[in-house]
């Protein structure tokens, strides 16, 4: 079994439960997530220029993040509840695809990481992008929604380029 030999969320007669992460210390902890829609030029074009018409497709869907950020826990079965510091979500137009990219910076001082809020963040504002703009494109793709790097915590620092 990948880190470890023993489950973490599995008592031993093999129920779920929440992680009990009182005894461990409280650290700054941040983590960054991306993901990108991938879309015609003229899907883009009419997002950029705000002629979506749901109304603004990047503002709406930065917003849209930041609130899932905020309620990881109320959908991913045993994540803790937190009190986040920061949630920040950049939306910008695809460098190397046609598209828009994503990337979602969540931190906080406390006993247990943000991974789960910043991949969620982006997986929300990339289903919010997708929402606003389907009348212009029922084929535009969401992909690699990932992990970027992380920091903090009892197993350190780590980043995907690493």
């Amino acid at each position: 079994m990948a880190g470890g030999d023993k489950l973490t969320h599995i008592s031993g007669d093999g129920s779920a439960h929440m992680v009990d992460v009182a005894d461990k210390s409280v650290t700054n902890r941040e983590a960054v997530a991306s993901g990108r829609v991938l879309m015609s030029a003229e899907t883009l074009a009419a997002i950029l220029a705000g002629d979506a018409k749901k109304g603004d497709v990047i503002g709406t869907a930065r917003i849209a993040g930041i609130m899932a950020a905020k309620k990881t826990h109320e959908l991913i079965p045993l994540c803790h509840p937190l009190m986040l510091s920061k949630i920040t979500v950049d939306i910008e137009q695809g460098v190397d695809f046609t598209g828009l990219s994503v990337t979602a910076t969540v931190s906080l001082s406390g006993k247990t990481g943000v991974e789960m809020e910043a991949l969620t963040a982006v997986s929300v504002v990339c289903l919010t992008i997708y929402d606003m703009a389907k009348a212009l494109e029922k084929d535009m793709e969401i992909s690699e929604i990932k992990l970027v790097s992380k920091t903090g915590g009892k197993s350190g620092n780590w980043s995907r380029d690493a």
